[in-house]
């Protein structure tokens, strides 16, 4: 007489199990995916880096970031009774134009990142160094807009310059509070080639984590210094390239990053230079935002 034997599992087992499965599935789904590795972009077919976290570990920089880390804490500790930012309440009432950004050295450099579409196999090519008398920023590079052949991509060719979060002591997250103001002012000299600029700020939610707020920005080209003042309600919402129909304004108190990017599709060289990146307070523009806001409950 055959008996059936019934099979019970506890929630440890089933998770354990459904970790064994998804262990075993993983090489078999993860093809034709874009894998990401550390947070990182992983092309297909590249392999993933097992190096053991122990052998990359730095005791001398371990050293350096820890006296770096504590000077921060207690310029930030100190900083606070003096007034917001380390600056006197009477700076923040009376100031009419901050200098956010200026290159003036090899030092100011480090505050920004140059990434082109070779990260994910293209050929475009971007640099960034110092202008004359090392008082200016200069990026320069090609533009190629073929995609590479990964038989996934499709689109290609673009150039960017992004300026790094602001991070605080122990790597705490922080904020460019730009709330008293209300234009984005740029010196630049650029060739003539359209760009757009790009504001990060923070979000409630992950899946808003590519909400970026765009805006256009034409280069005249030639030798002399254009000043630019682009007024942040002009920006527009875009999430991965794509113009939102909800439009909102842009939280100028919780600004992460910056960043100028090429992609007109003009295959050859370019190059801006940039002098310095602030911000100022027009009290001649009073418009709080440039396009129409749907309202999720209207009046009656």
């Amino acid at each position: 007489m055959a008996v059936s034997r019934a099979t019970h599992f506890t929630p440890a087992g089933r998770f354990l199990g459904s970790c064994y499965k998804q262990r075993l599935l993983a090489p078999h789904l993860s093809v034709g995916w874009r894998a990401v590795s550390g947070g990182e972009y992983r092309r297909p077919g590249q392999t993933q880096d097992n190096t053991p976290i122990w052998k990359k570990f730095d005791f001398n920089k371990g050293v350096e970031g820890m006296r770096k880390h504590f000077t921060l804490l207690k310029n930030e500790f100190l900083g606070r009774w003096t007034g917001p930012e380390g600056k006197p309440l009477i700076e923040h009432f009376l100031e009419q134009t901050r200098v956010i950004w200026e290159f003036r050295g090899p030092e100011s450099l480090e505050q920004w990142t140059v990434s082109s579409d070779r990260e994910i196999g293209g050929r475009s090519e971007a640099y960034l160094k110092l202008g004359r008398n090392n008082a200016t920023c200069l990026m320069y590079g090609t533009l190629c807009s073929a995609p590479p052949r990964d038989g996934e991509t499709r689109y290609s060719g673009y150039c960017t310059l992004r300026s790094k979060p602001p991070m605080g002591s122990f790597d705490s997250k922080k904020h460019h509070d730009w709330s008293s103001f209300n234009t984005l002012h740029l010196r630049i000299r650029g060739d003539g080639r359209p760009w757009m600029i790009n504001v990060g700020a923070e979000t409630y939610f992950s899946h808003q984590k590519d909400d970026m707020y765009s805006y256009f920005l034409y280069t005249r080209g030639g030798p002399y210094w254009q000043d630019v003042k682009i007024p942040f309600s002009k920006f527009f919402l875009s999430s991965r390239g794509r113009v939102q129909d909800d439009q909102h304004p842009l939280w100028l108190d919780k600004v992460n990053t910056i960043g100028i990017t090429l992609g007109d599709k003009a295959d050859g060289p370019f190059q801006l230079e940039i002098d310095f990146v602030a911000v100022c307070n027009d009290r001649a523009h009073t418009e709080e935002f440039a396009y129409e806001v749907y309202k999720r409950n209207p009046e009656v």
